[in-house]
């Protein structure tokens, strides 16, 4: 048991080192916490039923395709940059412009590795070591939240996204969609 639960927890950490600055970024730009962590979850269970699923989908679906959620951090970051530029220097958009739907989306889509870990460590699993590492996940996903939370709380923080949130957020929500897509070899279907 106690080595199922390193093996989730090493697994968990390597694959979402990269979700607590999207957390900080969230909880900074002061979304209600509700709306990320509900956002947070919702994205990483959509993760793991795929990782579930995909042991079978890896068969039918090539990873080339899968690439082609990274257009979903590009739309909003495009969408984010829009607004942006109708606001005027030093003004934010607000708290609640962020949806639950746009948090889970975001998590979703920087999920390329995560499938790519999961998948088979929950085929070599028999049902007590699924349950154990997909609970161990849960948790960890909490103290993730914490922690984005705790981040985006300090004052500097919240300072620098304030000031420069309105191109930063964007820009790296662009950054992350086309860095899905290249690691995924999706613009290989287009040659």
């Amino acid at each position: 048991m106690l080595s199922t639960i390193a093996t989730a927890f090493l697994s968990f950490a390597a694959t979402n080192i990269d979700d607590i600055f999207l957390l900080t970024i969230f909880f900074g730009q002061r979304v209600r916490p509700g709306k990320v962590v509900l956002g947070q979850y919702l994205g990483f269970i959509a993760l793991v039923v795929v990782s579930l699923s995909g042991y079978f989908l890896r068969f039918v679906v090539p990873e080339a395709w899968i690439g082609i959620l990274g257009l979903l951090p590009i739309v909003i970051g495009v969408r984010k940059l829009w607004a942006s530029g109708k606001n005027r220097p030093g003004q934010t958009a607000g708290p609640d412009t962020t949806s639950i739907l746009t948090v889970a989306a975001v998590t979703f889509s920087n999920g390329g590795d995560n499938i790519g870990i999961y998948v088979p460590l929950f085929a070599a699993s028999d049902f007590g070591r699924l349950v154990i590492t997909v609970t161990v996940f849960l948790i960890l996903l909490a103290a993730w939240c914490l922690v984005g939370y705790f981040l985006g709380s300090l004052p500097i923080v919240r300072r620098s996204i304030d000031r420069y949130g309105r191109i930063v957020v964007p820009v790296v929500l662009i950054g992350l969609g086309i860095k899905i897509i290249g690691d995924s070899g999706t613009l290989q279907l287009f040659k």
